[in-house]
């Protein structure tokens, strides 16, 4: 799927201004626009921003909840290789920041050389990380229950929003949270991540010892049910077998909604520290 005239006006924007990217990566039931406040944070930091979408991303929540079919089908891999064009796009190497099953396409692309650093907040498991906690089971039950999903888009109910999102959030701002950012989800990287273990052919893959992978953060959401700390420590358990830099964070009292509820700035600060550490914003002509 090629990329769209935005993202390449926004990549056109990038390389024009000189300076270090920020590629921002959304996972299941978010679209781009979920990054704003984290893209003007890096912004006013000194880096520039770009948030590519999934294939046939609608631009605005109630676009996507009139036309859920667009998300059906989407596969990992065709996900990924969006962004890796994207990527090849820019004449600076980015710095790639994911959530969720962001996450894990960030750490996929960063195990490709693609990456400047990553930051990989509460992200989907990949296959070698072995723990399938209850909260995670039922997390991805409304989805995984119905073999027919995996071709499909799927929406969560409130209720299950909250528990898989917004559970460490008041019940008022999970209802804002899912009215303003909620959409509907494709099926297919869900059963990968979920079979990722048994099935050889799996999609979902990350190359942890590429000595090109660059310096990695992983976040974890201290009461995320989606993603909870096993899994994080899991996926840490294997990264550190890379040269580069590896550093893991748990922030307390976090659900997976961390990069969009009111905390967000927290978790945001967190990923730009170890950013600024890494990559300084003034960054060379070439990557």
């Amino acid at each position: 799927m090629p990329l769209t005239t935005e993202e390449l006006q926004e990549i056109q924007g990038a390389n024009e201004s000189g300076r270090r990217p920020v590629m921002f990566v959304h996972g299941l039931w978010l679209l781009p626009s979920s990054w704003d406040s984290w893209r003007a944070l890096f912004r006013e930091n000194g880096y520039t921003t770009v948030a590519p979408g999934w294939p046939d991303d609608p631009e605005t929540a109630a676009e996507a909840r009139e036309h859920p079919e667009v998300f059906a089908k989407k596969s990992l891999k065709v996900i990924e290789a969006h962004y890796a064009e994207a990527i090849h796009a820019l004449n600076i190497k980015p710095v790639l920041i994911g959530h969720s099953f962001g996450g894990v396409i960030a750490e996929e692309l960063a195990g490709q050389g693609l990456s400047a650093a990553t930051v990989a907040i509460d992200p989907a498991p990949f296959r070698g990380v072995l723990p399938l906690p209850i909260s995670t089971l039922k997390s991805g039950a409304p989805v995984l229950m119905n073999p027919a999903n995996y071709s499909g888009a799927i929406s969560l109910t409130f209720a299950e929003f909250q528990y898989g999102w917004a559970n460490a959030v008041s019940e008022r701002e999970a209802n804002e949270l899912y009215e303003t950012y909620h959409v509907p989800g494709a099926g297919r990287p869900l059963f990968s991540a979920a079979f990722a273990n048994i099935n050889p052919w799996t999609e979902d893959r990350v190359d942890t010892m590429n000595p090109e992978r660059g310096p990695m953060l992983l976040i974890s959401g201290e009461e995320d049910n989606t993603v909870p700390w096993a899994l994080v420590s899991a996926a840490y358990q294997r990264q550190p077998r890379n040269p580069g830099e590896t550093e893991v964070r748990h922030i307390p009292n976090r659900g997976h909604s961390l990069t969009i509820d009111s905390g967000w700035k927290d978790v945001a600060d967190c990923a730009l520290a170890f950013v600024k550490e890494y990559v300084p914003a003034e960054a060379p002509t070439q990557a």
